[in-house]
């Protein structure tokens, strides 16, 4: 999958293992989940939009957490480019805010190919079975923090019921920072 394409709802998630800030590896297992629902969102240091909604998701991780919800937040920007979200600036960023999920280094970019993430923040919202059930913006207006990440939040409220999810949302943000080829 490119850039320009996106997993299909209901289809299997892509393959998912990548370092975190400390060089531990996270990501999705072979077979079922081992949550009843995981949030992969792409992010980065820099992005207005990444840091507008950043407080917002981790409010929803901290309040879904006791239902076992997993999230796992994704950098693959180019850091030459961006020293910004280079690993040693996510590292301090994380040690600093105090991250309540693993915070992910996508270095070749494999990753954002395969799941088809657009922008930072591009949300996607997984069952027990690592389905996708939902991808694209955390709420309606990354400038309004009073919308609470609604859109993520009845996702997850579909998701762990067993019922649809609401249709999917353009992600909004700031592009990938795709290395120059």
């Amino acid at each position: 999958m490119n850039e320009a394409e996106q997993a299909a709802l209901g289809a299997p998630a892509p393959a998912l293992e990548l370092p975190d800030t400390s060089g531990e590896r996270h990501g999705l297992p072979a077979g079922p989940a081992q949550a009843p629902a995981t949030v992969v969102f792409w992010t980065c240091n820099h992005c207005p939009y990444a840091l507008a909604w950043h407080g917002r998701i981790v409010e929803v991780a901290g309040e879904y957490a006791e239902r076992g919800v997993r999230f796992l937040a994704v950098n693959s920007n180019d850091s030459a480019r961006y020293p910004a979200d280079s690993p040693e600036a996510m590292r301090e960023r994380v040690e600093r805010e105090r991250w309540p999920f693993p915070y992910l280094w996508d270095e070749d970019q494999t990753a954002a190919r395969e799941w088809g993430a657009l922008v930072t923040p591009h949300l996607f919202v997984l069952d027990a079975e690592l389905r996708l059930r939902y991808q694209g913006a955390p709420d309606a207006d990354h400038r309004d923090p009073a919308l609470r990440a609604e859109w993520l939040r009845r996702a997850l409220d579909a998701v762990l019921a067993g019922a649809e999810p609401p249709a999917s949302t353009e992600p909004v943000g700031c592009s990938i920072k795709w290395k120059e080829t």
